[in-house]
């Protein structure tokens, strides 16, 4: 999505069935959102390609006025930062969306420098839930893994 008349065209054709969950998100290289069925795979909704950010979103309508309603990193696919943010929000500025002021539900990812395995760092215990070394504070999920 590229301009609000994009995402204009979009949501219209989204049934109110659709509109009840969220949907699957990528934020490509180029900055442009791309949109899936929240079941979608962020690997496919992206065509393989590396992203900037990947996650979850929901969209709300205000007086005929759609917004961003929730947004995370959830994406086990690529893992994004929580500091990928600023991409969301850039690319949901460019097509004139109302968002919130970051992700409304961040997810840690961390990979264990010990057993290799991926985490998700809850309730900020960096402790791998795999093998029981310390996890890193610095995000090190390598996007290509």
């Amino acid at each position: 999505m590229g301009s609000a008349a994009d995402f204009g065209g979009w949501i219209a054709e989204r049934s109110a069935a659709e509109l009840t969950e969220p949907f699957t998100f990528v934020v490509g290289t180029d900055g442009v959102l791309r949109l899936a069925p929240r079941r979608s795979e962020h690997v496919a909704c992206a065509d393989g390609d590396m992203v900037l950010s990947a996650g979850e979103i929901s969209f709300v309508c205000h007086a005929g006025r759609w917004a961003v309603g929730e947004v995370s990193n959830q994406s086990t696919g690529y893992c994004p930062d929580v500091t990928s943010w600023a991409t969301v929000a850039h690319a949901l500025d460019d097509i004139e969306l109302g968002r919130p002021s970051g992700f409304t539900h961040e997810v840690v990812f961390r990979r264990c420098p010990d057993c290799q395995e991926l985490n998700i760092v809850r309730e900020g215990d960096f402790v791998c839930v795999f093998c029981g070394s310390v996890l890193p504070a610095a995000w090190n999920v390598d996007p290509g893994v």
